[in-house]
């Protein structure tokens, strides 16, 4: 049986408009308060504008995602239960628990018209609608063709996009969260000083897999007219999951170095040392990104694990932060709403002061070979 016409027989009330100016727009629901952000060149296939959606990327991965209001389902398991069986699914129903909410994934697999579709389902706990009324459920369906792998992470990374609430717009997705169980709060050693944090002691292994996951999704745009698109999205993708991961990492450095949590160059230009003191790193055979959390442990990593680290740093203490890539100079550096003089990069409204994170240079030098702001990327995670 056709997903469509399953999902589409329970009403949604759903109000899609879109997030960002920059290159890649997630879609935030102002009714019923979740963000998704699907990987570049889905389109809106169809739906009636209020009961059903559905997005299709260029590739023939399908995404279907319906709300199902309060008291419609008595809970997530009689959810998750009751859509296998009427798509007469042959895959399992996990639950588990995200961030205080129930959950369940769902692995597909069924007839949809005439072929077999192979994928996952997310159902999900969204905010209360009105006190007292219950928790709508959000039920999310990413498939497509059985048998095709190279569709496999662009399926899980679209229901990892999936924030329910607006809690989790900075921590990891629910999918991340379901294979990876974070475990428990550790203290760890932080790279170059004489400080420690607290880390969940499988973050580092999770937040790998993520970046892994997001390079092969990425790795599909390297001829496509989008590839600017996904390289932000790629690294929009990182920042969410890696956020609060680092929470703890930014206390203590913003603790070891005394500064206060205000927006002056000073934390900029700690956070900056820090980085530049890294031991530089690539892998030019995998995703040649060092994840976050490994990179703040072990000091280590290229340009742009450290730019989107120094801004997750900055941006912890509530500095307005961003980053700037470059296909052509094949570099990354960071970007903040800092006062000061140096070399400034303006998108989205701001004028940001640059930082090299790769060279021992203060806050706002960057090389002469490298300043035309033609060849540059600016990406905001705000």
């Amino acid at each position: 049986m056709d997903s469509k016409k399953i999902l589409g027989l329970l009403p949604l009330y759903l109000a899609l408009f879109m997030q960002s100016p920059l290159f890649s727009a997630p879609l935030h629901s102002s009714r019923w308060g979740f963000l998704i952000d699907l990987p570049e060149g889905y389109r809106y296939t169809g739906g009636d504008g209020e009961s059903r959606f559905a997005f299709q990327s260029l590739s023939g991965a399908h995404f279907d995602l319906r709300v199902y209001p309060a008291n419609e389902y008595p809970s997530i398991k009689a959810l998750a239960e009751d859509i296998p069986r009427r798509l007469k699914n042959q895959g399992t129903v996990e639950l588990f628990e995200y961030r205080t909410k129930q959950a369940a994934l769902i692995t597909l697999r069924f007839q949809n018209s005439g072929d077999i579709s192979e994928g996952w389902g997310l159902c999900i706990e969204l905010d209360p609608s009105e006190i007292g009324r219950g928790k709508p459920l959000l039920l999310a369906l990413a498939y497509g063709q059985a048998g095709r792998e190279d569709l496999r992470a662009f399926h899980l990374s679209a229901l990892d996009s999936i924030a329910p609430t607006i809690r989790d717009r900075r921590a990891p997705g629910p999918v991340i969260d379901q294979k990876y169980p974070r475990g428990r709060l550790t203290s760890v050693p932080i790279a170059g000083l004489e400080a420690r944090a607290l880390v969940y002691e499988h973050d580092a292994k999770a937040a790998q897999a993520l970046v892994d996951r997001e390079f092969g999704v990425l790795s599909h745009y390297a001829s496509s007219p989008l590839w600017k698109e996904a390289w932000t999205r790629f690294y929009r993708t990182i920042y969410r999951d890696s956020f609060d991961r680092l929470t703890h990492v930014a206390f203590a450095l913003e603790r070891h170095w005394n500064i206060p949590s205000i927006p002056n160059r000073d934390l900029a230009g700690k956070a900056l040392s820090w980085v530049q003191s890294f031991a530089y790193e690539r892998d030019l055979m995998g995703s040649d990104f060092v994840n976050l959390v490994s990179a703040a442990i072990e000091g280590r990593g290229d340009c742009d694990s450290r730019s989107l680290l120094w801004a997750i740093i900055l941006s912890q203490a509530n500095i307005p932060t961003a980053i700037m890539v470059s296909h052509h100079y094949s570099h990354a550096m960071g970007l903040a709403d800092v006062p000061g003089t140096g070399a400034h990069f303006t998108f989205a409204g701001t004028s940001w002061l640059v930082a090299e994170t790769t060279s021992r240079v203060a806050v706002g030098l960057i090389s002469a070979d490298m300043s035309e702001k033609a060849h540059w990327i600016g990406i905001a995670f705000e």
